[in-house]
């Protein structure tokens, strides 16, 4: 199947062969269905605080100890569908077609004025016309025009509410693409010195690239290597999932995990920075349980300690255990569930938005936890997942918080609690010719598949994605 010069392709992109091979047998064979036991909800599975529980969560985020933090921004993606309505309205204008009142590109047209990135001189006053559309969507697509406050910038803001040491620096790392660096360089620059001097804070940013190593391989529908036209193997990226190799790199206790795309106006800081400090004192407090059981079962495993953890898994985290003939075992077990990264999870009620939410799931080895799971992961033909994701309450925004370390202070290696099953395939085409590809478990999927897992409800107005650009117009991006 593979010749050596697709080896020597497949190696110098930092991969090996038995990984490639692997891939192709994921094509092949397909990834299992997730095992739903059942949603999480507010009855069993999602933590809904009342007002006193946000304070003292809040409160324990400002006490607690931490050994480093910082926020992580994925941001390597193409947002590929930002602008792919209103480039397909454009070339319709163009072809010397008018668009329908309800088309996405006259309605930006319509509302240019609401956007913050509209001055009279640049758009003039709105006007019903095709003419007055087609002028606008080009000045959009393809003239440059001055941006108020970008998605990083944004993010920097909010940083400085809640991520700041006791030192005023705030910690950031954010995954970009490697051809988009000049821009966020140049997009910090012109705002970093402002920000810091307005905030009293400062600025420790890194940038990190998804590795192309850890891209996958495409197949055709024969489930044969793709190849381009010269006989090379084509590989695309393998989705977020590839970034849990950047957060292994992250050297700090406490990660604050926010996507780039989910940003607000300011006016809404004060709820988001709040619930931020909530789910950071959350996390916090579980590490501190955590940690304080595995020192108890370290130095005096009892069958009565046993019960107490046992407890403390099933009913906090949804961590049920299968049947262990000994208290030997039963502290085995145990302590492999305690001693694993920790991640909180905030989640919203669910109001339609697509993407992925909560469930209890049932593993391999027979213990129960908490995931995030994808639609593409559920199978709907099977009744029981179909009604478990029929009565599904939350939604996953992509709001979470990571603790990295063990009770010992050492770094975890992230790549050890990877689920690899848990990835799956999309029908793509590359130059107008059909193609597989795969996705490898998402970085808050099947890449935090062991980890030991909280969900916490958080408001609507802590998520305010930016998926389309039409998406600006939503109140929370409104002054």
């Amino acid at each position: 199947m593979f010749t050596q010069q697709d080896i020597r392709q497949i190696e110098a992109r930092g991969a090996d062969l038995q990984q490639i091979e692997q891939q192709i047998e994921h094509f092949k064979n397909g990834f299992p269905w997730m095992k739903i036991v059942a949603p999480a909800t507010p009855e069993r599975g999602i933590r809904v605080l009342s007002e006193e529980d946000v304070q003292e969560a809040a409160d324990y985020y400002e006490r607690a100890s931490v050994e480093g933090k910082c926020k992580f921004v994925p941001a390597s993606g193409a947002a590929s569908r930002m602008f792919k309505d209103m480039f397909s309205g454009l070339e319709k204008l163009e072809a010397g077609e008018d668009l329908p009142a309800d088309a996405p590109g006259a309605k930006l047209a319509a509302r240019i004025q609401d956007f913050a990135f509209y001055t009279p001189e640049l758009f003039g006053q709105p006007e019903d016309s095709a003419a007055y559309r087609k002028d606008v969507l080009r000045k959009l697509l393809k003239e440059d025009a001055d941006e108020v406050r970008t998605a990083i910038a944004e993010h920097l803001v909010e940083a400085q509410e809640y991520m700041r040491d006791y030192e005023d620096i705030c910690s950031l790392v954010v995954t970009i693409s490697p051809e988009h660096r000049e821009l966020f360089e140049q997009a910090l620059a012109e705002v970093k010195p402002v920000y810091e001097k307005k905030y009293g804070v400062k600025y420790d940013i890194t940038f990190t690239y998804q590795d192309k190593a850890t891209d996958t391989i495409a197949v055709d529908p024969d489930n044969q290597p793709f190849r381009l036209d010269d006989g090379s193997l084509l590989f695309r990226p393998a989705g977020h999932g590839a970034l849990i190799h950047n957060l292994n790199k992250v050297d700090a206790e406490l990660v604050s995990i926010k996507n780039i795309d989910n940003v607000s106006h300011e006016k809404l800081l004060p709820v988001t920075s709040l619930y931020k400090r909530v789910l950071m004192g959350e996390a916090l407090r579980l590490r501190d349980t955590i940690f304080h059981y595995i020192r108890q079962i370290n130095a005096a495993p009892s069958e009565e300690l046993c019960d107490d953890i046992e407890d403390f898994l099933d009913c906090v985290l949804c961590v049920k255990l299968p049947h262990a003939d000994s208290l030997e075992a039963r502290v085995a077990q145990i302590r492999a569930k305690l001693n694993r990264p920790i991640r909180v999870c905030g989640m919203v009620r669910n109001e339609g938005e697509p993407g992925g939410g909560p469930y209890i799931v049932e593993g391999k080895d027979g213990s129960t936890s908490l995931q995030i799971l994808e639609s593409v992961q559920i199978n709907k033909a099977d009744p029981a997942a179909a009604g478990a994701m029929a009565k599904a309450t939350h939604f996953n925004p992509v709001d979470l918080v990571c603790i990295l370390r063990d009770c010992r202070g050492n770094h975890f290696d992230l790549l050890k609690y990877v689920d690899p099953e848990a990835g799956f395939m999309s029908s793509k085409s590359y130059q107008g010719r059909e193609l597989k590809a795969l996705e490898m478990p998402g970085l808050w999927n099947g890449a935090m598949s062991d980890w030991n897992t909280l969900f916490v409800e958080v408001p609507l107005e802590t998520f305010n994605p930016v998926k389309v650009v039409l998406d600006l117009l939503r109140p929370a991006h409104q002054a």
